[in-house]
């Protein structure tokens, strides 16, 4: 388990860097929105971010990552809030295109198997666990309301990700009260410098 950082790295310019919304996308003050503005972060647009098919988000990950051919010399850096995670996590357990990314930060995956997650969601069950084939970070908080740090702590360790405790912060976004989340982006950055 690795502490949350404090400092104010930014990551590589030259890493193309994907993010990757949860259900419903990511507002205009989430720190994934602010990522996408002030640094240049490209967000994957999904065709229904209120009835999302896991199938279909698969697909348009592969779509995006295969049609970017700076990925060919340069893999990406995913970054994934919510649903995100849960997104890299089955599609890596079955694209041919993984050597595209070369690592993944995941951020408050949501437990899709709790009995009381929206029936939006339960086409996201059973949760892939595979290992992922690329280095990833999982941030994970004391007390997301749609899932018990246990379970992500044991998602995060199925994943082979680092992990990395964030204290009582919700789910980790705007409510959460982030804002431009530097922590993240040291996180970010540490991603980028340690898998090339």
């Amino acid at each position: 388990m690795m502490p949350l950082p404090s400092s104010d790295a930014s990551s590589d310019n030259a890493t193309p860097v994907y993010l990757l919304p949860g259900w419903l996308d990511s507002d205009p003050d989430h720190w994934q929105s602010r990522w996408e503005r002030q640094l240049g972060h490209v967000r994957i647009e999904q065709s229904d971010w209120e009835w999302p098919r896991r199938g279909d988000w698969m697909a348009r990950l592969d779509e995006v990552l295969v049609a970017d051919p700076r990925l060919e010399q340069t893999p990406a850096v995913l970054v994934a809030h919510s649903l995100g995670c849960q997104l890299v996590a089955a599609w890596a357990a079955h694209s041919q295109h993984t050597g595209r990314v070369r690592a993944a930060l995941l951020v408050a995956p949501p437990d899709t198997e709790r009995e009381d997650m929206p029936p939006q969601l339960h086409n996201w069950r059973p949760i892939r666990r595979l290992r992922l084939p690329f280095p990833a970070i999982a941030v994970v908080s004391s007390d997301d309301p749609f899932c018990a740090q246990e379970r992500a702590s044991q998602m995060a360790a199925d994943w082979g990700a680092r992990l990395v405790l964030a204290g009582p912060r919700g789910h980790l976004n705007t409510a959460s009260g982030l804002d431009d989340w530097p922590e993240g982006q040291a996180l970010l950055a540490t991603l980028c410098s340690e898998a090339r």
